[in-house]
């Protein structure tokens, strides 16, 4: 069973028991998200897929708490004016598992 929900712009393929990195919610850790947006829906009976979204159908996470992704760096460089700048950014993102997908 999995479905496909869409979150601030992105669309994310998910099942139950999944972790995921969304962008920075500012939710507790411990309490839930509810994901109304499903795009598509499927388990043993068949797909289901929305126009634009599919009736009645959610998905629920678990927030797991903020975390920080992997450094990435950036380099501004000018050719023959000695002028060199790396600069470093660490995303901030919100771990969640999914508990249940219902439709």
């Amino acid at each position: 069973m999995y479905a496909v929900i869409e979150d601030r712009g992105n669309q994310i393929k998910v099942s139950q028991g999944e972790v995921l990195k969304i962008d920075l919610n500012n939710a507790e850790p411990g309490s839930e998200i509810v994901f109304e947006k499903v795009l598509l829906y499927s388990d043993d009976a068949g797909v289901k897929v929305g126009a634009p979204t599919v009736a009645g159908a959610k998905v629920v996470a678990e927030v797991l708490g903020e975390r920080k992704g992997k450094k990435v760096y950036g380099v501004s460089f000018r050719r023959r004016k000695s002028s060199r700048v790396r600069k470093g950014h660490r995303q901030k993102y919100t771990a969640v598992r999914i508990k249940e997908i219902t439709a």
